[in-house]
């Protein structure tokens, strides 16, 4: 992962990431890149350093994906994201190398991390065809009529990884949101965009449809507010914002009437025990009624 030593004089050839977006791995529309080191300060690669029209790009990807992901069955996404994990297993000496890089991590923890990672792609998957029953109802009413409840995906969701945990951290989030039905559009941690970028290869060497994640590479500050403006996203998750920018982002999050989760005061530990708040946050309930009887 690191760039090769110098062998007889010559230098090696840092790899140049691109963004992935609908299912493909376009250059930035912008043309720029910018340089990724570890905490040693080597150069590791370059990553794409996306614009604001690649925000919208994926956010139309997104917006295109989602009547098949969210009309797709829960038994099927659940396989979905279970194929995920399985093809995260297959990479898991390549995922620990460049957490423990990304991170700054001796390989041990690195090692916890992307099996914790792994686990929880599967805790999701697990959960996609239980939603239902633990978040809808058949409610009692008076009269001859039966009223149920059942949860929806919210639709686009837009999501600030967490800056430091760039693998566990970013699952963490992005799991539950596809797990409901809804799209993403996720911009990656800032600093430590491999292991997000890596994970994008994954998706698209398994069955996750093209547009259904999408992650972007760059300035946070830079792409947030765009992604916290666009009328094509219903919902935004501030797990990694800047400090500064939480306010002007929910503003702008309120001219559309997106749901929002807030930024929390402190990044969480990545390995706390995973929870249902995220799927509950990205789903609507609708509530039907229906005559019965006479």
């Amino acid at each position: 992962m690191s760039q090769p030593a110098p062998v007889d004089g010559r230098l090696g050839v840092a790899k140049t990431y691109k963004l992935y977006v609908g299912g493909a791995f376009p250059r930035s529309e912008s043309g720029r890149s910018y340089p990724v080191r570890d905490a040693q300060g080597t150069l590791l690669a370059h990553a794409a350093l996306a614009s604001r029209k690649d925000v919208r790009d994926a956010v139309s990807a997104a917006r295109s994906a989602f009547g098949g992901w969210s009309g797709a069955t829960a038994y099927n996404r659940g396989q979905v994201l279970y194929r995920v994990a399985e093809m995260l297993q297959g990479r898991h000496d390549r995922f620990v190398d460049v957490v423990a890089e990304a991170e700054g991590v001796p390989r041990e923890r690195a090692t916890a991390l992307v099996d914790a990672s792994i686990d929880r792609w599967v805790w999701y998957a697990g959960w996609t065809d239980k939603l239902s029953g633990v978040l809808g109802s058949v409610n009692q009413v008076a009269g001859p009529l039966v009223n149920w409840s059942t949860p929806e995906p919210t639709g686009v969701v837009g999501v600030l990884a967490p800056q430091s945990s760039a693998l566990l951290g970013l699952v963490d989030v992005l799991a539950p949101v596809l797990a409901t039905g809804c799209t993403a559009v996720v911009v990656a941690s800032e600093n430590r965009p491999l292991p997000a970028i890596e994970l994008a290869e994954v998706f698209a060497t398994s069955d996750v449809p093209g547009g259904v994640a999408n992650l972007l590479t760059g300035h946070v500050a830079e792409l947030a507010p765009w992604l916290a403006a666009h009328a094509e996203v219903q919902a935004l998750d501030l797990a990694g914002a800047p400090a500064e920018l939480t306010t002007e982002l929910e503003r702008a999050a309120a001219d559309t009437v997106k749901r929002v989760l807030p930024r929390p005061a402190t990044e969480p530990d990545p390995m706390r025990p995973p929870g249902i708040a995220r799927l509950r946050a990205f789903t609507e309930i609708k509530t039907v009624w229906h005559p019965v009887g006479r």
